[in-house]
Order: C-alpha cells, then sequence, then structure tokens
C-alpha cells in the first residue's frame, strides 16, 4: 500500500477494490474508492462517522451491492459465494441468542462454515481459550458480560479458520487487559499470514496493532500507507532563529502553512516529511542564523484530526 494515489495489489491480495461507488438515493456513501489488504497485513480502516466505513465492510461481506467499482477477496468477485468461504467477521452491533451456551454457539457457526462440530470440538475449545473465555463455554450467554460477549463474537469470526478477517470495533466493551489480549491474538493471525481489516475509533489501539491504516472521509480516501507515512502527512516543524523577521517568515511560509510566530520561533504546517534539510539550507544561505530545526512526532490521532479539517474546510 502506498501513501497517495491507488494502491498496488499482488495477485493474491486478500481485498482489492476499485473504483467503489455507492449511492443510497441522492446520497454518495462512497465515491471511487481503492482499497487493497494483502495478507499478513494488519490495515485499520479510519473515518469519522458518515465516512463509509460501514458501507465498505457490508460490500465485501457481500451485504450490500456496489453502484459502481470492483471488490474481490483473494481475486473472487465479492458477488460470489466462494469469495466469502475464506472470510470471518465481526460487526460492531450483534446479538446472539441469549439461551445458548458459548459453546453451542460456535458449533452452529461452525456448522454454517461446513465444519463438523464434533470431529473439530479440541479447535472449539481452543478457539475459546484464544479469545479469553477458557472455561465458560458451557455458560449461557445471557449471564456474559459485555466484554465477554465481545469476546464469543471474535471467536466466532474465527471458527471457520478464514484467511481474512473483518473486525469492527472489536474492543470497544472491553477493558485494557482485554484490549492487550485482543491485540496479541491479532498479530498472531497475522504472524500466520491472516489478513486483518480493522475499523476502529480508539485511534490509540490503531496505533498500537495496526502496520498500515486507510483514512477515509465522505466516501473517498484521504490518505494510506504505513503508519509512519500518514503520522508524517502533516507534519510541524519547529524552526528556532536567533531574530524572526518578515524575510524569514517569507521564506519559511513557502515550504507550507505557518501555525504560530514570535520573535525567535516559527511552528511550520507541511505536507512534505523530506522538508527540513532543504529548508535549513534555503534558511542558511539567506543569511538567518538558525538555533534549531526539530521535526514534531505526530500521534495518528492528531494526522487524522488534520486530515478531516483539511478535507471539511
Amino acid at each position: 500500500m502506498r501513501s497517495g494515489g491507488s494502491p498496488m495489489a499482488s495477485a493474491d491480495a486478500a481485498i482489492t477494490a476499485r473504483g467503489l461507488h455507492k449511492r443510497y438515493g441522492r446520497h454518495v456513501a462512497l465515491a471511487s474508492l481503492d482499497l487493497v489488504v494483502e495478507p499478513g497485513q494488519v490495515v485499520g480502516l479510519l473515518g469519522p462517522n458518515g465516512a463509509g466505513k460501514t458501507t465498505t465492510v457490508k460490500i465485501l461481506t457481500g451485504l450490500v451491492r456496489p453502484t459502481g467499482g470492483t471488490a474481490e477477496l483473494f481475486g473472487v468477485p465479492v458477488a460470489d459465494p466462494p469469495a466469502r468461504s475464506r472470510l470471518g467477521y465481526l460487526p460492531e452491533h450483534f446479538r446472539f441468542p441469549e439461551w445458548l451456551t458459548g459453546l453451542e454457539l460456535l458449533r452452529f457457526h461452525a456448522r454454517l462454515a461446513g465444519r463438523d462440530p464434533r470431529r473439530d470440538a479440541d479447535w472449539l475449545h481452543e478457539l475459546l481459550a484464544l479469545v479469553g473465555l477458557d472455561g465458560r463455554g458451557d455458560e449461557r450467554i445471557r449471564g456474559y458480560s459485555k466484554g465477554m460477549t465481545q469476546r464469543l463474537g471474535l471467536a466466532q469470526a474465527l471458527v471457520g479458520a478464514p484467511d481474512l478477517v473483518l473486525l469492527d470495533e472489536p474492543t470497544s466493551a472491553m477493558d485494557p487487559l482485554g484490549r492487550r489480549e485482543i491485540r496479541e491474538l491479532i498479530r498472531t493471525l497475522a504472524r500466520d499470514g491472516v489478513a486483518v481489516l480493522l475499523n476502529s475509533h480508539l485511534l490509540s489501539e490503531v496505533e498500537l496493532v495496526c502496520d498500515h491504516v486507510v483514512v477515509i472521509d465522505r466516501g473517498t480516501v484521504l490518505r494510506s500507507g504505513t503508519l509512519d507515512e500518514v503520522r508524517s502527512a502533516s507534519l510541524e516543524v519547529r524552526i528556532e532563529l536567533e531574530r524572526v523577521d518578515q524575510r524569514a517568515r517569507d521564506l519559511v511560509a513557502g515550504y507550507g502553512r505557518i501555525i504560530a510566530t514570535d520573535d525567535h520561533e516559527i511552528l511550520l504546517g507541511t505536507d512534505d516529511p523530506d522538508v527540513v534539510p532543504r529548508l535549513a539550507a534555503d534558511l542558511v544561505q539567506s543569511g538567518a542564523r538558525v538555533r534549531a530545526l526539530v521535526p514534531l512526532r505526530r500521534s495518528l490521532e492528531d494526522a487524522f484530526v488534520g486530515l478531516v479539517r483539511k478535507e471539511e474546510s
């Protein structure tokens, strides 16, 4: 996945979406969205409410048909049932029959996935242990806490041993320990070659577990790439000079937008991560006495907010 432009897909990409468009009446939910997720990648799909994240996931699961564009899972169009045979899905909002036990629910979903629950009994118990429900499989779901139910939902998504997992807010009801455990599980899936598309509003969680992110708003991709590429999309540089005069301000302004300034410092915002050495050379050549140029590392949340606000301005 590259920063900017259309991401490149390999022949065996888990997800390949090109020019996805979805219109509901006059409302455009998606407008020419491109998305690629490779095996073993953990990709965060980020965006404000109404950005098109849920529509994208529903198209990938075959629940919604796009108005235009194409979407494939492992080279098979998402409209074809075989495409979804390698897919596991945990929606944000789900309800399980509360009179079932956790193990009974997994047996039911195992049959839906084409597995034999009797032959795979050990696998189902292993799944419960994997999501932190070891020893709780014989309890009724009505007695589960929200966090336990979310763990069971994750086990349900993995019951078919999928090669691609779509997770929509998988840790929203969990405590910090539970979130850490799920992060470790996602990393294990990735090491085993499973592709994960993670939709979450908890940007700190995304930053800890994802290696790539895609930021969308109003149905279009604002930025995609590695965490570092997206975080540097709106870089801030603190420039400390012996004296800030108008000539220095004009020179710095040519490299981006001046966020703040005083007699000795200028805070520069720029979309170019390679600006610092060129700016330093130009300042020195202009006769400015440079004390320091400090790139300020931004969090994913800072970059996300900057991208969305820039789009809406």
